[in-house]
């Protein structure tokens, strides 16, 4: 099922490459990560479903791709580009072989099925 995104054509050509450009050098980051790593874990310093989720994968025995962006008082608007990117509301963001599948809780519920050996086994 397709989001809405605003499409291209209902922005002013003047200001396209702004939008085009914000925040590109973290979308690459991330983006460059996803593509490099089986397991992704994008977060933020003093979210405490961040921590879980690290440790989940730590209990499981699973190595994962890291990366912070700020805190609740820092770098929000980085990681709302991030929001904006992938259309997930909140941190943290695990990607699993390229795939969002959500945050600390999905994750667990994957670990607690058996679903997440199989999509890395994949």
């Amino acid at each position: 099922m397709p989001r809405p995104i605003l499409n291209e054509s209902a922005l002013h050509p003047t200001i396209r490459a702004k939008v085009a450009g914000l925040h590109a050098d973290l979308l690459s980051q991330v983006q460059t990560a996803v593509a490099t790593h089986p397991v992704v874990v994008l977060g933020m310093a003093g979210n405490p479903f961040v921590g879980k989720a690290r440790k989940l994968l730590r209990d499981a025995g699973l190595a994962h791709e890291y990366i912070g962006i700020g805190s609740y008082l820092s770098e929000w608007r980085r990681r709302n580009a991030l929001k904006m990117w992938s259309g997930w509301p909140t941190f943290p963001m695990v990607f699993v072989r390229g795939t969002l599948v959500g945050g600390a809780d999905d994750l667990k519920r994957l670990i607690d099925s058996g679903e997440l050996q199989k999509l890395l086994a994949a």
